[in-house]
Order: C-alpha cells, then sequence, then structure tokens
C-alpha cells in the first residue's frame, strides 16, 4: 500500500499540459476548490463516508470557506457529496447499481457528443484531440494512473465543448466524475489500462480527423468496455 501511495503521490506532482477549455473553467477560487476537492474525493484521497467541514477543508486548501462551500454546493449537485441539514457534508458512497443506471445514459449521450464533437470541433481543438489521445496511451504505457484520470477529465471537457450542446454537456457534467470515481476505485483489480486508453484514444482520433461515425461507433465500444468493467466488480 505505501508503494501505492508514493507512486500517486509523484504522478499528483508530474506536469501535465493544461488544455484552454480546463483553464476556462478554472478562473475563480470556487473553480480551484471544486476542481481540487474532486480530484481528491475520485481519487478516494477523501473515502466514501468521509464527514467534510469547510473549515478544515478550508485552511488544506488555503481558500476562504465560501469558496469551499459553493465547490461543495456544486459537488453536491455532482453527486460526489450529500449534504445533510445540520448533520454536515459526507463523501457519497459508490454504489454498482447507479453505476449500471448512468451508464444507459451515457452510452446514448456520449455518442451523440462524439460525432458532434467530429462534426463542429475547431481546428485547435482537432489538435488537441490528438494530443490527448497520445498522452493517454503513452500515461498508460507507464501505468500511471492519476495521469490517465486528468487526460480523461480534460477529454471529458474538450468533447463536451465541442459538441456545442449545452444541454449535453450540463447532462453529461452529472454523470463524469462520478464515472471516474467508479473506475478509480476499482481498476487495479479488474481494469485493463492499455485497453482503456486505447479505446479512449480511438473516439479522440475520430473526432480529430472528422470521422463523425467513426467517432460514434468509437464511444460505443469504450462504453461497452465500461460496462464489462463495471460488472466484473461483482467478482472482485
Amino acid at each position: 500500500m505505501e508503494s501505492i501511495l508514493k507512486k500517486k503521490s509523484k504522478s499528483r506532482n508530474s506536469p501535465v499540459r493544461r488544455s484552454k477549455a480546463i483553464e476556462a473553467e478554472d478562473g475563480t477560487l470556487t473553480d480551484r476548490a471544486y476542481r481540487e476537492l474532486e480530484e481528491r474525493i475520485v481519487t478516494l484521497q477523501l473515502l466514501p463516508g468521509t464527514v467534510l467541514s469547510e473549515q478544515a477543508l478550508a485552511l488544506r486548501l488555503k481558500i476562504g470557506r465560501t469558496p469551499i462551500r459553493e465547490a461543495l454546493q456544486r459537488l453536491a449537485r455532482d453527486g460526489l457529496v450529500v449534504i445533510m441539514p445540520r448533520r454536515g457534508i459526507m463523501v457519497s458512497e459508490i454504489n454498482l447499481k447507479l453505476q449500471l443506471r448512468l451508464l444507459e445514459v451515457r452510452r446514448e449521450l456520449e455518442r451523440l457528443m462524439a460525432s458532434l464533437a467530429a462534426e463542429r470541433a475547431t481546428p485547435d481543438e482537432r489538435s488537441e484531440f490528438s494530443e490527448i489521445a497520445a498522452a493517454m496511451l503513452a500515461a498508460a504505457t507507464k501505468a500511471d494512473d492519476i495521469a490517465f484520470m486528468r487526460l480523461d477529465q480534460r477529454f471529458n471537457i474538450l468533447i463536451a465543448t465541442a459538441a456545442r450542446n449545452e444541454f449535453a454537456r450540463r447532462s453529461m457534467g452529472l454523470m463524469n466524475a462520478l464515472s471516474r470515481r467508479f473506475w478509480y476505485q476499482h481498476y487495479q483489480e479488474v481494469a485493463d489500462l492499455p485497453l482503456a486508453a486505447k479505446l479512449h484514444a480511438a473516439v479522440a482520433e475520430a473526432v480529430a480527423q472528422k470521422k463523425a461515425k467513426a467517432a460514434a461507433s468509437a464511444s460505443d465500444r469504450l462504453i461497452d468496455y465500461i460496462e464489462d468493467f463495471a460488472r466484473k466488480t461483482l467478482d472482485s
């Protein structure tokens, strides 16, 4: 366990080029508090069932309590924390049945967004999709789980931006963090990181090459893998 924690700590300090889409969403203290807390919850530094204190989080992140409170409200909308009146704030539990229901919706939305992104992405966005594809494959080769998770988040934000559909973007925003946390909890037991990277990269490359049908098909293959992964956790 100690060696795993050291590896994750080292990975968190490794430089990863930030996309313009992420930078645009990270402009305020609330945004920064949200991103830092979201990563800590998704990567299980804050475990399910943990009771959170606004004051303690403000001290730990060196951010005021108001941005922390606003970030926690956003995390509650994402399903990552539960706000209990007069009782506090708790990191939500991880639920397989919930994950499988979530995947039913993800399949349809991600297919649509991949197709739209292939049609509507700008030249700069297409270049970034190619960069993400290469970086994901490299992260998998190095077994760098934190780098892969950050790239997956960057991919999700970029494809939502490139699809140019605010309703699909809002809907996916409610599912991405829950999905990444579920994957992170179980990937060491049942996941195939190189295969996951290859499937993500196939979507990214199809979008980069303006191939809408190929992007939709690649998205379906990715969700097939994620659903199979979720079901395998029953046996892990």
